[in-house]
């Protein structure tokens, strides 16, 4: 009886001694919660921001490991008739090795953040109501892990009167975090969304799509310039044969393939506004100068070729090859904001996809289908000096492709140019150019055909400047400059909007406020709507890249159509008609 009293007494020290390291009861996160809304509107969504401050010298398992043995960290909405969750969005964890484990472990220590979407019922009444929020984890250090745990929390979430004000706060906290809704969208409840037709079609099947996606943007308005630019460029290139010319043509489409390919994985893979490099005055600057650069060598001030000991250098390929290819380069950065929904579909694909060499392959073929039309235009422009009685009257041509060199350096250089002068700055140079083709430049004028043909051309240049500079009444809605008040107040008159995010260097936009908006039916509808206009041309500016992440903006022109409860029933990306534009209005 002693001997087994002194055995009971044993085994109850030494499990005394164990659980004494193990504090079950100790929690190993500390949970900060970050609604996105101090109060909440019913049939509304509102993210939930949760901050996992974990203890020092332990982890905890990611929500998804890479071991199915380990216990996820995990955040539960016990979800009721009220609330009910739409998304999670977990941190990328660290993979850290551990005496314990062959393989890297995927885990979170220190801080970091998590998110939940939560939907509020439609029927919700006006008051207080509770949310439970539940972080289950497993905590570890590098010698042993504890039981799993759970940490309870009960929110109060307040649902407000539509005539209440509802404000944002907590901002900050949702920078960078990718959380969409699991409900269906207009574009997704068919699962036919670019992004899936890729996934299901495999790489060659892909290939193909995006291809023929790229030939298609040039129906699109922003690459209209690249027209003239191509049509001067070869126009003055056309010695040789054919086969020299075509391969000219493929060096300039391949530049222009490489920079959007390397413009367009950047974007996807960052989150920036595709097309936003010419927002930067540089670039701009840059695009200016090649294209003045070029002009001049239209007028014979000088041959535009790299220096021979750069050509050696690059393999002793031709000047113009060299030349070409830097021509491409620079048109891939002015074919860019050529965003449209298919190119923002294939953000999209790209940046869920998180590979850089598919994104650089699916963007560079998109370009490539997008500069196939401008092979066979260069070909042809090149083929121009084969044409009978080449000579004198050649050159004149250049003389007029110059001009046209000099018109598209002034259109690039509009956005940064003072808004209360920029829009005369082409009339003028019209007017300027036409004058002096007709009066001062005297190359093949005894050619009376090409004497005609250039007298026509210079008055119709004439007659366009002209009336572009006649004042003119402007029809537009009445828009109204975006702030984050003005937006809460909107929210909390329940006010129907209509949001246009714009950039001056934007061409679809102009498009839009030229046609689609002054339509006189538009006009007449958006008297229901509140209409805001976003001026995203400095897309660097701490304000307007808050306000691309806000509503998760990725280019220009983006239209968001809100309705009376808060809530964004149509998102459109590119140019949109106005009968088109109108059905969505109703």
């Amino acid at each position: 009886m002693k001997s087994f009293k002194i055995i009971l007494s044993l085994v109850i020290l030494l499990a005394t001694t164990m659980f004494a390291q193990f504090p079950f009861g100790k929690q190993y996160i500390e949970a900060s919660y970050y609604p996105s809304f101090d109060k909440v509107y019913a049939g509304s969504e509102f993210k939930l921001a949760v901050d996992l401050k974990i203890e020092d010298s332990w982890h905890v398992n990611a929500n998804k490991p890479n071991d199915e043995n380990l216990i996820p960290t995990e955040i539960i909405v016990k979800q009721n008739n009220t609330f009910s969750v739409q998304g999670l969005y977990f941190p990328k964890a660290h993979e850290y090795e551990f005496s314990f484990s062959e393989e890297p472990v995927a885990v979170y220590d220190g801080l970091v953040t998590a998110g939940v979407l939560v939907t509020v019922a439609e029927n919700a009444q006006p008051g207080d109501y509770e949310l439970p929020v539940t972080v289950s984890y497993q905590a570890c250090n590098d010698q042993t892990c504890m039981p799993p745990m759970e940490l309870d929390t009960v929110l109060t979430i307040t649902v407000a009167a539509k005539t209440e004000a509802v404000n944002q706060i907590n901002a900050q906290k949702f920078d960078g975090m990718q959380l969409e809704s699991a409900q269906p969208t207009e574009e997704t409840k068919d699962d036919d969304s670019l992004q899936s037709k890729l996934e299901k079609s495999g790489l060659i099947l892909g290939l193909i799509i995006v291809f023929l996606g790229g030939l298609a943007l040039n129906l699109t308005p922003c690459v209209y310039p690249l027209i003239p630019i191509t049509v001067g460029y070869f126009g003055s290139q056309s010695e040789g044969s054919t086969g020299k010319l075509f391969g000219l043509g493929v060096l300039y489409v391949l530049g222009m393939a490489l920079t959007y390919s390397v413009v367009g994985v950047v974007t996807s893979l960052s989150g920036a506004v595709f097309g936003a490099l010419l927002q930067n005055t540089f670039v701009i600057l840059a695009i200016v100068a090649v294209l003045f650069a070029l002009s001049l060598s239209m007028f014979g001030l000088y041959e535009f070729k790299f220096p021979d000991s750069w050509v050696m250098k690059a393999g002793g390929a031709r000047a113009g090859g060299v030349g070409a290819f830097f021509m491409g380069l620079t048109m891939g950065i002015v074919a860019a904001p050529c965003i449209g929904p298919f190119v923002l579909g294939l953000v999209a694909a790209v940046a869920a996809k998180g590979d850089p060499l598919y994104g650089f392959i699916m963007f560079f073929t998109l370009a490539v289908g997008l500069g196939t039309p401008y092979l066979i235009l260069a070909v042809f422009s090149g083929k121009l000096k084969s044409l009978p009685r080449a000579g004198f009257w050649m050159e004149a041509v250049k003389h007029i492709f110059g001009l046209i060199m000099i018109a598209m350096a002034l259109y690039f250089l509009a956005p940064i140019l003072p808004k209360s002068f920029s829009g005369y700055v082409l009339p003028v140079y019209g007017i300027g150019a036409a004058l002096y083709l007709m009066f001062i430049d005297k190359v093949a004028n005894n050619q009376k055909g090409f004497r005609i043909f250039k007298i026509a051309l210079s008055v119709l240049v004439i007659a366009v400047s002209a009336y572009l500079l006649v004042p003119t009444e402007k029809k537009a809605p009445d828009w109204q400059k975006f702030t984050t008040e003005a937006y809460q107040s909107s929210l909390a008159n329940n006010d129907k909007m209509i949001i246009d995010f714009y950039a001056d260097w934007c061409i679809p936009c102009k498009e839009l406020d030229a046609l689609t908006f002054s339509d006189d039916r538009i006009i007449a509808k958006s008297k229901e709507y509140t209409m805001y206009k976003v001026d995203m041309t400095k897309t660097a500016s701490e304000e307007t890249e808050r306000i691309r992440k806000q509503f998760e903006i990725k280019g220009m022109p983006t239209i968001l159509i809100i309705d009376a409860n808060g809530n964004e029933i149509k998102r459109l990306t590119g140019f949109v008609p106005a009968d088109e534009f109108l059905e969505f209005m109703k």
